[in-house]
């Protein structure tokens, strides 16, 4: 893979992010970002635990679903408190996705503040994802296509992103925003996956109270080098284009996806991983000819 680093700044005006970075659709990690809420001392796994310690959470680990089961079932279900007490003492791959604030804590919606950065964020959705030392999220673009700010807490945390003209070279599989399930994008494999070497993106390691502009479909992937948590603020699609493109994933990509996973199952799944495997040699063979290098 080809990676670069994104601009990092301390801190950006409203006109400079719009015009250099929204606009140009191009990430940007800001340093330090949550350090200038008041209650940033209260954002960290402690304080979680002692608020939300005996709400029942789903878990998710490092291992593709299961293809008789639902795409997103998780594969157990904890208390907060001993999931946190879980991964803090030791390595572990599980991690908590999509905890919506406003539904299960909302009483961190005081401890933070929305950026005046142009964004029209969807306030009905910031969520918090939460993992152990060993967790990641396997490499896949937001359905809902909308540009968010992804803040990070407590431990380092591992991203790489990717625009969509990378899909093919990423293996992307069809009918799905994800690509095929056995590559390691921490050890890529560069004779199974050979497509891998021609795409090009960013690598950003986060840090307690950092904050990443991710556009719109961009491709990222998440390693959590350290327990840690993350929280998400949302923008929905506002051009036509983009808004059509996205009532499409959610209405009827995905559920194309589910209704045919539900009838064919491993087969289905099967099928696509290979699909995605063929599109990427494609590409590949293409990119390697003569004149092309």
């Amino acid at each position: 893979m080809i990676l670069e680093n994104v601009d990092v700044v301390n801190d950006i005006s409203k006109e400079d992010f719009q015009k250099n970075y929204f606009k140009k659709h191009k990430p940007l990690l800001i340093k330090n970002f949550a350090s200038r809420w008041d209650a940033f001392d209260q954002w960290n796994l402690a304080y979680i635990r002692e608020k939300a310690g005996d709400q029942e959470v789903p878990l998710y680990d490092n291992k593709p679903a299961d293809a008789s089961k639902s795409s997103d079932a998780p594969v157990t279900n904890m208390k907060m408190k001993d999931y946190i007490d879980r991964i803090k003492s030791g390595p572990s791959d599980l991690r908590i996705f999509f905890y919506i604030i406003t539904d299960r804590l909302p009483e961190l919606l005081k401890n933070f503040t929305y950026p005046d950065l142009g964004i029209k964020f969807f306030k009905r959705l910031p969520t918090l994802f939460f993992g152990g030392s060993e967790a990641h999220v396997l490499m896949h673009y937001d359905v809902d296509l909308g540009d968010f700010l992804h803040i990070h807490f407590e431990g380092k945390k591992r991203i790489l992103l990717f625009d969509q003209k990378q899909s093919a070279f990423l293996y992307k599989v069809p009918l799905s925003v994800h690509t095929v399930y056995d590559i390691d994008y921490e050890n890529p494999d560069y004779e199974k996956f050979p497509a891998l070497q021609y795409a090009k993106g960013y690598e950003i390691f986060m840090e307690h109270g950092d904050a990443l502009f991710i556009p719109g479909a961009f491709w990222h992937f998440n390693r959590y080098l350290e327990p840690g948590f993350s929280m998400s603020l949302r923008a929905l699609p506002n051009k036509p284009g983009v808004f059509a493109n996205m009532m499409y994933h959610v209405f009827i990509m995905r559920y194309t996806d589910k209704l045919l996973r539900k009838l064919f199952k491993g087969k289905w799944v099967n099928f696509k991983q290979k699909w995605a495997y063929e599109k990427g040699t494609e590409v590949f063979e293409k990119k390697r000819k003569p004149g092309r290098m």
